[in-house]
């Protein structure tokens, strides 16, 4: 199908690896120039590279207030307009609610939601002109509360609001706004999570990951490819009648309405 996005401008937060990383090379392969913010301008500079249009690297600490106004006018410098925002930038740390700190808690919301609202508010102008889109990257955290995932539950709760808030103003002002909510998907992150598993309890990496799956309920892991292919999706004029749309991309592992 055609997906109208050629020579389109995609601006892609936390594109440095990752779900950002497949997000940039999809994106990439249907004819988007793209601008890539991370932190690590290594790791930007090796994906830009992977990519087949003409890709920017951005590195910068979107945790800062002054970033985001200055990513979107970087990408407008680069290529005159915008027509698509990614927000993907952003990891919270786990553990008990008890034992995270103020910092901890501070540091999850200026990553992963602040940021979304700085890009999003600095990015509105320019996607008005350009009848644009966002596609927010969440997280199925923000739909059902777990002990052990405290700020990133939070943090993807107020995202999800957050896309439906601007999802009914970009009604008015001709921009599609939408969020997909990832799984558990088999990132660099997830290996982490699965390489404790395993030390911890002694077991082989695979038993440890097959377990970890077992536990969630789902019978595998996501493939990063399998989040970009909706980001596509969300970005194209396939999705024209899509607003305020959240996606639970996770193999059934959310089970409430």
């Amino acid at each position: 199908m055609e997906t109208d996005l050629k020579n389109k401008v995609a601006i892609i937060t936390g594109a440095s690896r990752g779900i950002g990383e497949a997000i940039a090379n999809q994106l990439a392969a249907e004819g988007m120039l793209l601008v890539l913010a991370a932190r690590s301008a290594e790791q930007l500079t090796e994906v830009a590279q992977t990519c087949e249009t003409e890709s920017y690297i951005f590195p910068t600490d979107l945790r800062l207030e002054e970033s985001p106004q200055k990513l979107i006018a970087f990408a407008v410098e680069k290529f005159g307009k915008i027509d698509l925002l990614v927000n993907n930038a952003g990891a919270t740390k786990r553990g008990d609610f008890l034992h995270l700190s103020e910092s901890d808690w501070n540091d999850g919301f200026a990553l992963k939601f602040f940021s979304t609202v700085r890009c999003s508010r600095a990015a509105w102008p320019f996607l008005m002109q350009s009848k644009g889109a966002i596609v927010n990257i969440v997280g199925i955290g923000g739909r059902t509360g777990n002990a052990e995932f405290a700020i990133g539950g939070a943090v993807n709760a107020g995202l999800l609001n957050l896309t439906k808030v601007l999802a009914d103003r970009g009604i008015h002002d001709g921009i599609k706004v939408n969020a997909i909510n990832p799984g558990t998907i088999a990132t660099e992150r997830l290996q982490t999570r699965i390489n404790k598993i395993a030390i911890e309890r002694s077991l082989p990496i695979e038993q440890a990951a097959s377990e970890m799956a077992r536990n969630f309920g789902v019978a595998r892991f996501g493939d990063p490819s399998e989040i970009a292919s909706a980001v596509v999706f969300l970005a194209s004029s396939l999705s024209s009648y899509c607003q305020g749309t959240i996606l639970d991309i996770d193999g059934g592992q959310t089970r409430t309405l």
